[in-house]
């Protein structure tokens, strides 16, 4: 869920972070953190927020005879 009312904090996708690379963040309030570190500072960007990729449906226990009518 991506607008959940109870977000863990992450320094990764706070309104106050800029990526650097993938592991490192620049804080307004901090500096350089790690992308999972978090701080009171914390405020949540949903903009920054990358959901995960779906998980791709597995059709191999299927064959033929199950598509046809």
């Amino acid at each position: 869920m991506l607008f959940a009312k109870k977000i863990a904090p992450s320094c990764a996708y706070c309104r106050r972070g800029k990526a650097v690379s993938q592991e490192t963040i620049l804080c307004r309030k901090k500096g350089v953190t790690t992308a999972d570190g978090s701080c009171g500072w914390f405020r949540y960007d949903p903009l920054k927020r990358v959901p995960p990729r779906p998980v791709a449906p597995d059709f191999s226990r299927f064959d033929d005879a199950d598509f046809t009518l």
